[in-house]
């Protein structure tokens, strides 16, 4: 969660990132200068309204400064020394979400704000020192390409990320419209990385996608929000009330691979949806105080079910929680577990810091930092779900050993067909299963997965994975829902 009023889109045209994924909406932190109740602090004091101490320490730092600059070997631009200590004294914080930007960082960072961006298309965070996916935005070449939460990247197009900044790193992953990112993914429960091809491209920020489903006779609604942004709650307001209109008996709200965004985008969902003035959310800050987030509706007029993944985080598990609390069922897995909020603060030179500075609470008080939103219904998708892109100019034959064979036979199985195995070896099972696929789609039956096949494979996995029918969580909540109703 982070402080400025800002869509979490920080995916830098790119690959987002943001590490952060809650912006606090309130403009009195909107900035430089602001104490934590909105007033503006005075030039030569502190947020807290005191004096700003002259620090014996910062002679340290200069003269260090200087001996840099006076005595190495290798000279260095005198910005890089400065941007690099602030770096440093960042780091120190041991916080993967707070960042420095420099004046070209956050330029790309403000420009990315836009309601399109290029890149692949994935929300990332700095953990355990590696670029870790937190989600993929939906429809986005990293969500066609089989990306998953927790996925680590560990280079991309050759280039290790070991050691680099969160923002360095994105700046590797990002570019124009068009190239390829081919990425090196260790993914848990793998014993060897995969090699994924992203092609990059415009991302468009589209957040809430509405339709009705039918079932036993009843009408629910069910409501996708990808992201929360600028305009997120105005569209989720307005299909909310087309929703309405139609008599629906019941909602599913579908945060899944919804990696945050703008405090009050939620807060604002929060009050058409949490009833009879529940508690939506607290904040925490350091010093102990707490604010409190309540909604302004009245009565619930239809059951709720919320739908939740790993990739649902910050701001999603708000919602998540707020719902849970007012007696609302969770159903799909944990979430991701994004529990801070971040204070986006321009410098004088048009950097910026981000720092976290509070934490969110449950409206019960809990702090799900790295534990997440648990469901009262826990079910995993099939495991098809979690398939990658078949290597793309790599034909896979028999006697082959290696992950992506292993990615072959996971959709083979979930193609319907029989691979035998599924520990990555190319054996006969496997071949006669690609032959069978072959056949039934018209195509020469080599029993080699070259480009062709592989393309209509990946067509056929896609269209099984949209297809509903397949969604066991959606089905799930429909039970859930079904059984509310009767």
């Amino acid at each position: 969660m982070y402080v400025k009023r800002r869509t979490l889109f920080v995916m830098l045209l790119l690959v987002v990132v943001s590490t952060s994924i809650v912006t606090l909406a309130a403009a009195k932190f909107f900035g430089q200068g602001f104490g934590q109740n909105g007033t503006r602090v005075p030039e030569g004091q502190a947020a807290s309204g005191q004096a700003v101490p002259q620090n014996p320490d910062f002679a340290k730092v200069y003269e260090a400064y200087q001996l840099i600059e006076n005595t190495a070997l290798e000279k260095q631009d005198k910005a890089k020394l400065i941007d690099g200590a602030i770096e440093g004294m960042v780091k120190t914080l041991d916080d993967p979400f707070s960042d420095y930007m420099n004046q070209k960082e956050t330029k790309d960072f403000n420009s990315s704000l836009q309601s399109t961006f290029e890149g692949i298309g994935a929300e990332v965070t700095l953990k355990n020192d590696r670029v870790t996916i937190v989600s993929p935005i939906k429809g986005s070449p990293a969500e066609k390409a089989g990306l998953r939460p927790e996925d680590q990247i560990l280079k991309v197009n050759g280039k290790s990320l070991q050691g680099m900044s969160l923002s360095d790193a994105v700046m590797h992953i990002r570019g124009p419209k068009g190239t390829k990112a081919e990425l090196e993914i260790m993914r848990p429960g793998l014993s060897e990385p995969l090699r994924i091809v992203v092609i990059r491209d415009d991302i468009p920020i589209e957040t809430v996608y509405s339709e009705t489903i039918q079932r036993d006779g009843k009408t629910f609604g069910k409501l996708e929000i990808t992201q929360f942004s600028q305009d997120t709650a105005k569209h989720f307001a307005n299909e909310l009330q087309k929703l309405e209109e139609k008599g629906i008996d019941g909602l599913i709200v579908d945060v899944r691979g919804n990696p945050g965004g703008l405090l009050d985008s939620v807060v604002e969902i929060g009050n058409l949806l949490v009833p009879d003035k529940g508690i939506i959310l607290q904040i925490q800050y350091s010093d102990g105080k707490k604010e409190v987030f309540r909604s302004e509706k009245g009565k619930a007029a239809y059951p709720i079910v919320v739908l939740t993944d790993k990739g649902s985080a910050s701001a999603s598990e708000i919602l998540a929680a707020a719902l849970q609390s007012s007696g609302y069922k969770v159903v799909g897995t944990n979430t991701f577990g994004k529990g801070t909020v971040q204070n986006t603060m321009p410098l004088e030179d048009d950097s910026q810091l981000k720092i976290t500075v509070a934490k969110w609470l449950t409206p019960d008080g809990t702090w799900i930092h790295k534990k997440g939103v648990i469901p009262d219904v826990k079910i995993e998708q099939p495991d098809y779900f979690k398939a990658v892109l078949l290597p793309d100019g790599v034909e896979l034959k028999r006697d082959m050993t290696s992950s992506d064979v292993k990615n072959l036979q996971l959709i083979l199985k979930g193609l319907g067909q029989a691979p035998g195995r599924m520990d990555g070896y190319f054996d006969a099972r496997t071949e006669a299963a690609v032959k069978i696929f072959q056949n039934l789609h018209q195509l020469p039956m080599t029993g080699k997965v070259d480009k062709k096949t592989a393309g209509l494979m990946q067509e056929e996995l896609i269209k099984r994975i949209r297809d509903p029918k397949n969604d066991l969580q959606l089905q799930a909540a429909i039970e859930v829902l079904s059984q509310q109703t009767n």
